[in-house]
């Protein structure tokens, strides 16, 4: 199903790069997993084109993408833990986390909002 060649560059983390919330839950997984991911924002160059063959909800969750599965949100968090503490922890060449925060995305509406997404969107894609 992806038309992007990311085996390169497994496991990767897809997160939006315009969230102040989502941006720093991506620092936290690039801290555990002493960046050993991945790190891929939902609005760079390479995050556009992984969106569309994510789908039309890509932007709703966080992704984690290894060698046969894509998961959203709530359906990552268990893969991602397991990834964290079974991957080999090999520096990637595109580690560094993105910041574009260009909303105004520091409030409490808008951190309970991400915060509740994380729970309420779940994805799992074949690839």
């Amino acid at each position: 199903m992806m038309n992007v060649d990311i085996n390169e560059e497994l496991p990767i983390i897809v997160y939006d790069n315009q969230c102040y919330l989502c941006v720093k839950f991506a620092k936290m997984i690039e801290f555990l997993s002493r960046g050993s991911f991945t790190m891929i924002g939902h609005y760079s160059d390479f995050g556009i084109k992984l969106r569309k063959t994510l789908g039309e909800s890509a932007t709703e969750m966080f992704w984690l993408i290894d060698k046969k599965t894509a998961y959203g949100g709530r359906a990552a968090l268990l893969p991602l833990l397991k990834a964290i503490i079974t991957t080999k922890h090999v520096k990637s060449s595109n580690t560094k986390v993105d910041v574009q925060c260009e909303q105004d995305c520091k409030t409490v509406k808008a951190v309970f909002i991400r915060s509740a997404s994380l729970f309420s969107n779940s994805k799992k894609i074949d690839l």
